[in-house]
């Protein structure tokens, strides 16, 4: 049943959804500082159809039943003109039927890919452009032919698992080993004497925040890390500052975005956060960078339609493009193109490599 939205003539009001609390908490002060600077960049200029834009944030780190509530309580009273944000998988499943073909949903984080709803929009990875092209550098140019795939238990590592044994499976790899553990688990012990005895020479590993840490921690003290690479398409600087140095040996990552990334619009970027917010801000990674592109491509494609009606953002989403911190980035079928790059953790921060393009038919 569709219900009035009361809009108002003055402020254009998004709902910012990231994780505040939980396993992958330690994202969230960077990914609301992000969209703060995006809010502000916006209002600078115009803001949104005229209308100042205004941030409500609500905590995407909490079970997604609950996050979805509090959407639903907001929309149903017109509070909101769009939702946009960073949070996992099982959230985003949430808030699609309460926004599809409602109002406007910018989705930022990398995900598994496939989603297509009215109104709603992806400026985050997929596997195919991130996590395949990742896996023929290491297969070709290190050698590495037999893989594990640990996971966090629910959509996301399920499915992006899936096409990265399918993927390998393809190109003559083994995969020998493969965990997925609840979010929030702390002691991986079990699973790295799983990944010792599998006899594998690369783990790619898709755990959340917290558990990511706990998880390399384990490992590097298994001595795993002088025999087996590890390849990561969720990792930012923030996470590797909490894993510690010692314990990311040969730890790769790949992403649309790296705070060290040396592109003119990457360090343009880091200099307005750093001039915003000071040297003692948090890390801008890859995670909460993506809260920046989601509200400046909302802004812009709110603009360009002249309305926030998915009706109005449907018909011009083909033909979509627009400057952010990650370059001139263009839209196919609801989802935003991006180069991607591969790094190798260092002491604090990430050692870009290469930008990478798959190499084979997948």
């Amino acid at each position: 049943m569709n219900v009035t939205r009361a809009r108002s003539d003055t402020t254009f009001t998004v709902g910012i959804v990231f994780p505040m609390s939980g396993s992958f908490g330690l994202v969230g002060p960077s990914s609301e500082l992000s969209a703060q600077l995006a809010q502000e960049e916006l209002n600078a200029t115009g803001g949104v159809l005229g209308r100042r834009v205004e941030l409500v944030p609500i905590d995407g780190g909490r079970d997604p039943a609950v996050v979805a509530g509090e959407i639903r309580r907001l929309v149903d009273v017109g509070a909101l003109d769009a939702v946009a944000g960073m949070h996992t998988s099982a959230v985003r499943r949430a808030l699609i039927p309460i926004t599809a073909n409602r109002i406007p949903y910018v989705y930022t984080s990398l995900y598994e890919g496939g989603d297509r709803y009215p109104g709603l929009f992806v400026t985050g990875e997929t596997p195919s452009a991130q996590l395949i092209p990742a896996l023929d550098v290491m297969v070709d140019d290190l050698g590495r032919r037999r893989w594990a795939v640990v996971g966090n238990d629910y959509v996301w590592p399920r499915k992006t698992a899936a096409i990265v044994t399918e993927y390998l499976h393809s190109i003559g790899v083994s995969v020998v080993f493969g965990d997925f553990s609840p979010i929030g688990t702390v002691d991986y012990a079990q699973t790295v004497s799983g990944i010792e005895r599998s006899g594998c020479d690369g783990v790619v590993v898709l755990l959340l925040g917290d558990d990511a840490v706990a998880f390399h921690q384990a490992f590097a003290s298994a001595g795993l890390d002088r025999r087996c690479v590890r390849l990561s398409p969720l990792m930012d600087e923030n996470m590797l500052l909490a894993t510690g140095s010692e314990n990311a040996r040969e730890l790769y990552v790949s992403s649309g975005y790296f705070e060290t990334l040396g592109t003119s619009e990457s360090l343009d970027f880091s200099g307005r956060f750093s001039s915003r917010f000071g040297v003692d801000a948090p890390i801008v990674g890859s995670l909460g960078q993506s809260c920046y592109e989601g509200i400046t491509m909302l802004g812009e494609l709110v603009d360009r339609a002249g309305s926030a009606e998915v009706t109005a953002l449907e018909s011009i989403a083909q033909n979509f493009s627009y400057d952010g911190a990650r370059g001139h980035l263009k839209m196919t079928n609801g989802h935003v193109s991006q180069p991607i790059y591969l790094a190798k953790a260092g002491e604090f921060d990430f050692d870009v490599l290469v930008e990478i393009t798959p190499r084979r038919v997948s």
